[in-house]
């Protein structure tokens, strides 16, 4: 059940792929990625801020969760792009 969005998010990047005309630009889609686990994780770190001391370090590794969880789901996004280029090219 843990890996059902994993593919969810590999079944949207080959559609994405295959319906979007030519080569994606995978350095971007990646750059988004990370910019969107920042800011995810940083919301996550402000969340802890506010709810006091003992939150906080749940607010930092939450942040830290979220951050790398996002940088594996855009991985995992690009991945399913470059599948479903090589659908389109054929």
């Amino acid at each position: 059940m843990a890996y059902t969005f994993e593919i969810l998010i590999i079944i949207i990047g080959i559609i994405y792929g295959y319906i979007k005309p030519g080569k994606e630009d995978r350095s971007a889609l990646l750059k988004k990625g990370v910019v969107i686990g920042i800011i995810l994780g940083a919301i996550m770190v402000v969340l802890g801020l506010i709810g006091g001391g003992g939150i906080l370090l749940l607010g930092g590794l939450a942040g830290a969760a979220v951050f790398i969880e996002v940088i594996i789901l855009a991985v995992l996004f690009i991945i399913g792009t470059y599948i479903g280029d090589m659908l389109e090219n054929r």
